[in-house]
């Protein structure tokens, strides 16, 4: 079989890196992964004293097959050194007391979303180009919150791409939706769903697997594809800072070459704990994955027990974007430890999908021993919040609060010593009335006034992107039933003809 990316579902779908990134999901319903991810042979000397810019450009390059060195250096500058960061490298690593955080949340959106969704915008560009397409691309994504405000930023005004973020009208903060609806760009469109994550991702998945509406907009020379991350384009990025931070540990004398470190990650989709598993599959040093969920704890119970079962009380938290009750991305964990065996992993998928359960088998579990899986409720998450402000004053968001919690368990049931790194994927301030009130308590200002007493009693800065949000005129107004996100889209596209006539 020639190297390219298969369907989690079946091996007769082979294609390029650039094919994967524009289709976004594969025709049969299922997943795009590298079959080749385990011949990769990474020379680590490379990645010895490099920045992150140098490092992505190694590991890129090892997973696009049709893009050229330029394409990927040209794509690794427009996205992370060209003024969309806060600071000099897109990402920082703190240590605080006996753990480390990797603080995804200093780009344009304030969430670690921002390091996949600037670049794809780019890496769809050049494979626009290495497949000689001359159509014009629908991105359709879901959202449970961060993944939309990064999305729209990343693809307002590129030509010959248009994007709709699809998001539960009552399931994000009030700081992430007024981001969306804020949010410029002709080629932009931002729908309220009334229901939950779940049903805009299920929604967005019919859509994208609509062979009729497929072939209607292909007549308009329209494709659709995806930013969330059940495209590879969108997983790929996301291993780049698991590698970063093992080699700044090093740099720093934190660890010794070749030692093993655990990483905890707050997970709903599943996509960010993926990427660190890919990146073990690559041969960092990996002792353990450490998967947090909130109350919407699916994933804890599939790891401890094998039985993956989404029939069970939505939760709505202070963490929405974990707030999933289908995790999308666990389907290529289930392909590679299956032993790319499709059909095992069809059958469970098509389980899923008519009863809303499978049980994976005991052979397949153990191979899934370098994860542990825990959970945080929401008086656990507030207690994390406050406990590492008072004893540190450091200032963390819910999401990485859960992680921080489900570290904590993890390390009174263990006791083990490996140096450990939490992956932070948001800024307090996106989450201003949670953090502000797990530390002082119920207040009754509204939620932009409140980032202004947190920055005061925190001594913190509020972020540039964030500053001022309330003062900025929505420019969506669209919303609608799950059952009408099909005709939401058609008359998006209509508008858009019209206004280019």
């Amino acid at each position: 079989m020639k190297n390219g990316y298969n369907s989690t579902r079946s091996k007769d779908i082979n294609v390029t890196a650039s094919q994967g990134i524009l289709q976004g999901l594969a025709p049969d319903g299922g997943l795009f992964v590298p079959n080749f991810i385990h011949n990769i042979q990474l020379d680590k000397t490379k990645l010895i004293g490099k920045n992150y810019g140098e490092m992505a450009q190694v590991i890129f390059a090892a997973f696009l097959n049709d893009f050229s060195e330029k394409q990927i250096a040209d794509s690794i500058q427009g996205a992370y050194y060209s003024g969309k960061f806060e600071d000099e490298e897109p990402v920082a690593l703190k240590k605080i007391k006996d753990r480390y955080f990797l603080e995804l949340f200093h780009g344009p959106t304030c969430a670690f979303k921002d390091m996949a969704l600037t670049i794809l915008p780019y890496f769809m560009v050049e494979a626009m180009k290495n497949v000689n397409s001359n159509n014009k691309i629908l991105i359709l994504t879901a959202t449970s919150g961060d993944t939309g405000k990064a999305a729209l930023e990343g693809f307002s005004d590129v030509p010959d791409i248009s994007i709709i973020v699809f998001y539960p009208k009552d399931g994000v903060s009030t700081i992430q939706e007024k981001q969306m609806l804020t949010q410029l760009g002709d080629n932009t469109c931002v729908v309220g769903v009334d229901g939950n994550f779940d049903d805009t991702q299920n929604g967005v998945k019919e859509i994208l697997n609509d062979a009729q509406l497929a072939k209607e907009l292909e007549k308009a020379n329209v494709l659709f594809s995806s930013a969330n991350s059940i495209n590879i384009g969108r997983l790929l990025p996301q291993v780049v800072y698991y590698f970063y931070s093992y080699y700044e540990l090093l740099k720093r004398g934190e660890i010794a070459a070749g030692e093993k470190i655990n990483f905890v990650v707050p997970t709903g989709n599943f996509g960010n704990i993926l990427a660190s598993y890919y990146a073990s599959q690559l041969g960092l040093p990996v002792n353990k994955l450490i998967c947090a969920s909130n109350a919407n704890k699916v994933l804890t119970d599939f790891f401890k027990t094998g039985t993956y079962d989404r029939n069970r009380e939505f939760y709505k938290t202070s963490s929405p974007s974990m707030d999933i009750l289908i995790s999308s991305n666990l389907e290529r964990l289930l392909y590679d430890v299956s032993g790319s065996d499709p059909k095992k992993v069809s059958e469970l998928m098509e389980e899923l999908k008519s009863q809303g359960s499978y049980q994976a088998s005991k052979a397949l579990m153990e191979k899934t021993d370098l994860f542990y899986a825990g959970t945080a409720d929401e008086t656990q998450t507030a207690q994390s919040i406050k406990s590492i402000f008072d004893n540190t004053h450091y200032l963390i968001d819910p999401h990485t609060a859960v992680a921080n919690k489900v570290y904590e368990d993890y390390l009174r049931e263990t006791g083990d010593p490996s140096k450990t790194v939490i992956v932070s994927t948001a800024s307090p301030y996106k989450f201003g009335r949670s953090v502000y009130e797990s530390i002082f308590g119920a207040s009754e200002l509204d939620d932009y006034a409140l980032l202004d007493l947190l920055a005061q009693r925190t001594d913190t800065a509020i972020p540039q992107p964030l500053k001022d949000l309330d003062q900025k005129k929505n420019q969506h107004h669209t919303q609608c039933k799950k059952a009408e996100m099909s005709r939401a889209i058609i008359s998006f596209l209509n508008e858009r003809m019209e206004n280019h006539d």
